[in-house]
């Protein structure tokens, strides 16, 4: 083995998720074009990134290293790996030690999905996130007695098999809030890999090509031997279908509609001035009817200073009411505004993604990961 070889180290994204989660210390070269990293980057506490591409470094590192700290743990990062085992190996040469590169690049770093246990269930169980921190969507698996049902599932359906497996459970239901828009919904292939029942709400399903069951408010699901109560809350306004759930009378699963750091946008089925009275009735009417202290756990986060302990997304509902941007709007005018315009970029190819979750479309594996590079841009505050 080469000395070269030796001192080039692989981190892998889910080692790459725990220092973000950890706050660790972290110098990023990224090396892919300039509006690729502009778009969508690696962000968390103590993390700085440089942006120089690859283009700039294939005939040496020299001129970049006055840039690059020494003493530092440095992670080169590209789009899909070969680019910045290349740079990283000029680190190396160049005498720099502490020298990775990411592993599957951006694309494994999108896909990456890490389940952090969120509580305990009263009668017995778990409630597990799972945070693909690349994209900052959120997903979850509620755990009892031998049973699991997901909700809002990613198209990476083997993380959570493999994970069911290692809890030796059973994943009986997949459950979707509402029709996504920002990513590719795991729920219905899920389902049918395992023999579970596929639940989405009736409204959102109007377009749909293929069975499941409806959602529907006041219509439990049973998860395992123990009374679980996955309590469907009918909350229009991200998508007419939005549906909330209430487990365990204290976790409080919001889907697209109320974030820990701003409120869902109504604009992705293009019904913008449609559905905005829907959100603010759900926001302002419905949701304060709640208990305050209700855990809230979106399907999304829009920056990494939302992470919480061990990585967890996640504010009592008291605590957002009073905090909240999105919750601070009383004038309706003002908040009709602010949810239809100036909002953030939609998300990249969100109606060839929603027509795929209608399962309208059949898009093979890469182009499914096409459609969803880039940032989930779900929420009226997110950048």
């Amino acid at each position: 083995m080469t000395t070269q070889t030796a001192a080039l180290q692989r981190m892998t994204p889910h080692e790459l998720t725990h220092i973000l989660f950890d706050k660790q210390p972290l110098f990023i070269l990224d090396v892919r074009n300039e509006s690729d990293y502009l778009d969508w980057k690696i962000e968390g506490h103590n993390i700085h990134t440089l942006n120089i591409p690859y283009f700039d470094l294939i005939d040496g590192v020299e001129a970049a290293l006055d840039q690059i700290p020494e003493g530092q743990k440095v992670l080169v990062v590209c789009a899909k790996e070969g680019s910045s085992i290349f740079v990283a190996e000029q680190l190396v040469e160049a005498g720099r030690t502490d020298v990775y590169y990411l592993q599957g690049g951006m694309k494994a770093w999108s896909e990456h999905l890490e389940p952090v246990k969120v509580g305990d269930l009263r009668a017995g169980g778990e409630l597990y996130q799972f945070v693909r921190i690349g994209k900052g969507c959120l997903s979850y698996m509620v755990v009892s007695n031998g049973e699991a049902a997901v909700i809002d599932t990613l198209r990476m359906t083997e993380a959570y098999t493999e994970f069911a497996k290692q809890l030796q459970v059973k994943i009986t239901h997949t459950i979707d809030t509402h029709l996504h828009a920002d990513h590719i919904s795991g729920g219905k292939r899920l389902a049918e890999q395992v023999g579970a029942t596929y639940w989405l709400p009736e409204k959102d399903a109007a377009e749909v090509t293929f069975a499941y069951e409806k959602l529907e408010e006041g219509r439990d699901i049973q998860v395992g031997n123990a009374k679980i109560a996955i309590q469907p809350i009918y909350s229009p306004g991200h998508t007419i279908g939005s549906t909330s759930f209430i487990i365990d009378e204290a976790y409080f699963l919001t889907g697209d509609i109320l974030f820990v750091a701003s409120i869902g946008r109504p604009d992705l089925a293009g019904l913008a001035e449609d559905w905005v009275g829907d959100l603010r009735n759900t926001l302002y009417n419905r949701y304060r009817e709640l208990s305050d202290h209700l855990l809230v756990l979106p399907a999304h986060f829009g920056q990494y200073t939302e992470l919480g302990e061990r990585g967890v997304v996640s504010a009592r509902l008291g605590d957002l009411f009073a905090n909240n941007p999105g919750l601070q709007m009383e004038d309706e005018e003002v908040f009709r505004k602010t949810v239809t315009e100036n909002l953030p970029p939609q998300p990249n190819a969100y109606q060839e993604i929603r027509q795929t979750n209608m399962g309208k479309r059949k898009p093979s594996e890469d182009e499914q990961r096409e459609m969803e590079i880039g940032p989930n841009r779900c929420a009226v505050h997110d950048k």
